[in-house]
């Protein structure tokens, strides 16, 4: 259970950091931080339709198109910011088609770099506080 709330957290601060890189990378790309709580629920949205969305499209996508299964990554990270944008809770807003090509490439970049840096950290932060116990 601990396992999988660290690992919830850890994909939920990923994307927290995705949508911020994307939002100060790149002009088109706005998360409304008037209302924090739209922020945080754009985050939590994103997370959910993300971890959602790949396995189904990737499921999906090995069915009946095996050459698209490299590119689900991307492919789920776009739908889950369309679903986002399209929630008007949501603090989050993408306007032309240059910054949703580049946000999602951002968005998904970030993530995957986070969700494979972010346990790294995390496990050498408990390795050094056990060794110095």
């Amino acid at each position: 259970m601990i396992a999988f709330l660290i690992r919830a957290g850890i994909f939920v601060a990923s994307a927290a950091i995705g949508l911020i890189v994307a939002d100060l990378a790149l002009p088109g790309f706005t998360l409304h931080w008037d209302d924090w709580w739209g922020f945080v629920l754009a985050v939590v949205i994103f997370a959910v339709l993300q971890s959602i969305l790949a396995p189904w499209i990737m499921k999906i996508s090995a069915r009946h198109a095996p050459a698209f299964v490299g590119g689900v990554g991307l492919v789920s990270t776009f739908v889950a910011l369309l679903i986002a944008v399209l929630l008007p809770a949501a603090g989050i807003g993408i306007d032309g088609p240059v910054a949703w090509i580049i946000g999602t490439l951002i968005v998904w970049l970030v993530t995957a770099l986070a969700t494979w840096l972010l346990p790294a950290l995390f496990l050498k932060k408990r390795v050094t506080g056990r060794a110095a116990s």
